[in-house]
């Protein structure tokens, strides 16, 4: 299958986006993970949950709705608590194991690298429901994914920054 430019684009800047975050992960032991500076107000863990729900909304449940393999990449109870506007916790028990929140990164991650080729430029210039104020379109959405990674791996660099871990940029 050939892929349009535009999903080529939209592809190759998530991908190069995943590639960045990962680095960022690289030697980072469990207690790392779940490392909140003071005041609370974030940790990785919570960075990389939230990555993978929103990674599923931006990619699939907003181009196509929801759908059966859906329950297989992550709870909904899982959503819930990394979702947009949800709190992060700094108590460690609220939250699955950092193998679990990657395992979960990674089904949504491959899910995405599946259905995305086979997405047409038709269903990419249709308006998203519900409207979001950054994008207007399906396309808008799955270049947003990208972007909002990059956002993210910003915060994972700055919380390795303050646990005195090498930078990696």
């Amino acid at each position: 299958m050939t892929l349009s430019v535009r999903l080529e684009i939209a592809l190759g800047h998530f991908v190069s986006a995943r590639n960045y975050t990962r680095q960022l992960l690289e030697e980072l032991s469990e207690d790392d993970w779940f490392w909140t500076p003071q005041p609370a107000v974030t940790h990785i863990a919570w960075q990389i949950g939230h990555l993978a729900m929103a990674q599923y909304g931006l990619t699939l449940f907003r181009q196509r709705g929801r759908q059966e393999v859906d329950a297989e990449l992550m709870t909904g109870g899982f959503r819930k608590l990394f979702m947009k506007g949800s709190e992060p916790s700094p108590n460690r028990a609220d939250y699955p194991s950092s193998t679990e929140i990657v395992a979960v990164l990674d089904r949504v991650h491959q899910q995405m690298l599946t259905e995305v080729p086979g997405f047409s430029d038709e269903q990419l210039d249709q308006s998203v429901d519900p409207p979001h104020a950054v994008f207007a379109t399906r396309y808008g959405a799955l270049l947003f994914a990208g972007d909002h990674e990059m956002l993210h791996a910003g915060q994972i660099g700055l919380l390795r920054r303050l646990m005195d871990k090498t930078p990696i940029r």
